[in-house]
């Protein structure tokens, strides 16, 4: 695969324990992210809420060295200095056969899971001034996500027009707002026509989402784990997001935008496709909606306007004539333990291995570098 470039379209950054606690406002230092020792590992904790472990981002390639190591507590010291330091994360890229590096949050993926809106824009602008340092230290290589919070859409509007002047290269937004105020609705408009207008592809990354009726998917106060079943279905979430998209016409009005599945793999996208269209053609709720034009079904703008970050499922790949090709971007879920590095060059040939030579630059770089617009 050398004759190809690799773009991973997740990997992610494990923020500094003084990031926010050193640039927040006064009236939030209290509340913003801080780093506990419990007398066996450091964790995060949010506005009193325990949200994330050390052990995220210190057990990197542990699954191919001793699996039955990875959990249990870590420390900051135990965490991997590419995870904060560029020159390292570049390095490590380099080591995995990684070119460019689509960078998302880790503990800024779970801080959506608590409920006070202000402190949640507060901390995601502090956390994008520093992704723009990281990310300003190899441009070339390292390409930043911002964390916007859309309960305010007009605040979020302004943060992701912020975002692009400092360079970053999209914008993550919660997988899952709350019941009442899902993507459907007419105050997102502004958010859309904005991410088009700037060229800003929009993503809905796993366990992002916004506090409410069983949708406590980040919390680690109750337990040191996410429970199985909530994990293995945890693509709920987004299919409801983008079947609210696309029943009420968003890619019709903003057809270049494009929105992003992060981290849910690819094996639930048939069904899904089966099920969208089945529902606007026969099902009454669907017949009696919205009505698109020129004949359009629902996967027709799934197809245009949808783009599905991966990391190892061999099933989807079986099915990509039906998923779409153009829509497959492979990532390494870095430093993370279930990640691929430092193998990945290795993994995406096995997983890979029954693809033509086209369809495996699309997926492992091709499609990232056209979505993102890199050079």
């Amino acid at each position: 695969m050398s004759d190809y470039r690799v773009v991973s379209s997740d990997n992610h950054v494990f923020e500094p324990a003084d990031l926010w606690s050193s640039r927040a406002p006064a009236r939030y230092i209290d509340r913003v992210p801080r780093v506990v020792f419990d007398g066996a590992g450091d964790y995060w904790y949010y506005d009193g809420h325990r949200v994330i472990g050390a052990t995220a981002a210190a057990q990197a390639g542990q699954r191919f060295e001793d699996p039955s190591k990875l959990g249990g507590p870590s420390t900051m010291e135990d965490v991997r200095p590419g995870s904060y330091i560029p020159e390292e994360h570049v390095k490590d890229l380099d080591i995995d056969g990684v070119d460019v590096s689509i960078i998302y949050p880790t503990v800024g993926g779970v801080l959506y899971s608590v409920p006070d809106s202000e402190l949640l824009t507060a901390v995601s602008a502090i956390y994008n001034d520093w992704l723009a340092e990281f990310c300003h230290a190899n441009p070339r290589r390292l390409k930043g996500i911002a964390m916007l919070n859309v309960d305010d859409v007009t605040t979020s509007v302004k943060e992701l027009e912020r975002s692009a002047k400092m360079g970053l290269a999209g914008g993550m937004i919660t997988v899952y707002p709350p019941e009442g105020s899902g993507y459907d609705l007419p105050k997102y408009e502004p958010l859309w026509a904005a991410a088009q207008d700037l060229g800003t592809p929009l993503s809905l990354h796993i366990a992002s989402n916004r506090p409410g009726p069983g949708q406590e998917f980040a919390s680690s106060e109750k337990s040191a784990l996410v429970k199985p079943s909530t994990l293995a279905n945890a693509d709920h979430w987004v299919r409801v997001s983008i079947g609210d998209m696309i029943y009420s016409g968003v890619f019709e009005r903003y057809p270049s935008l494009q929105v992003g599945s992060i981290e849910h793999e690819l094996s639930w996208v048939p069904h899904f496709l089966d099920r969208i269209d089945f529902t606007y053609s026969q099902r009454p709720s669907g017949i009696k909606g919205f009505r698109f034009q020129e004949g359009a079904l629902p996967s027709d703008f799934f197809h245009s306007n949808v783009f599905l970050g991966f990391q190892e499922d061999a099933l989807g790949i079986q099915l990509r004539d039906i998923i779409g090709i153009d829509q497959m971007q492979w990532g390494s879920d870095y430093p993370h333990g279930e990640g691929t590095f430092p193998r990945s060059r290795e993994i995406i040939e096995e997983i890979l291995e029954d693809c033509t030579g086209e369809e495996k630059a699309k997926i492992v770089g091709g499609n990232a570098t056209r979505v993102y617009r890199l050079d």
